[in-house]
């Protein structure tokens, strides 16, 4: 019964993370589309506006703070190679599962407690852009809060499974390329 239910919710914090990563990706791509449909605005009808470029920066920001948890997710977040590189499997293990209790769990709850105030304030007050024609900020404030508590969830997930894989109940998956440097 209680690995069913961690089961479940190791799998219901993956599906979130790779859900945000999905929207990531899309991202990506209307980042792209409306950056090149603004320089063709630009360039061709000299026409451009301010929320079109802090459109841009806004999903910039989705990009990185969305897919962040997804990455780590994957196992593919920034590592020290030097040290990862050199050890065990086993030793990685615990390696990963110090640096999510010590810091990447304390840090994201910490943060996400901080950014909170930030994204309501800016929502009540109804903030937005200093630039002419710029855009709502409370969206982008948003994505602050949100990241680092998916950061914490994924890191809840990931702490779970490393936990299973060094009691033998998970087989070991995590997957770990060196650097090419």
């Amino acid at each position: 019964m209680a690995d069913s239910l961690i089961n479940r919710l190791i799998g219901s914090i993956d599906r979130v993370s790779g859900f945000f990563g999905q929207v990531a990706s899309l991202m990506t791509l209307l980042a792209c589309v409306i950056s090149a449909g603004n320089a063709v605005m630009r360039y061709l009808f000299n026409s451009s506006s301010n929320a079109w470029i802090e459109m841009q920066w806004y999903m910039f920001g989705a990009i990185v703070l969305l897919g962040a948890s997804h990455t780590l997710k994957l196992n593919e977040h920034v590592r020290v190679d030097i040290i990862y590189s050199a050890v065990s499997p086993r030793a990685r293990l615990l390696l990963d599962l110090a640096g999510i209790l010590i810091i990447l769990l304390p840090m994201s709850i910490y943060l996400a407690w901080l950014c909170w105030p930030m994204f309501w304030i800016s929502l009540v007050g109804g903030e937005t852009s200093a630039n002419p024609g710029g855009l709502l900020r409370w969206p982008v404030k948003l994505l602050f809060p949100l990241c680092f508590t998916l950061l914490a969830l994924q890191g809840i997930s990931e702490a779970i499974k490393r936990v299973l894989m060094l009691q033998g109940k998970l087989p070991v998956t995590i997957q770990y390329e060196k650097s090419l440097q």
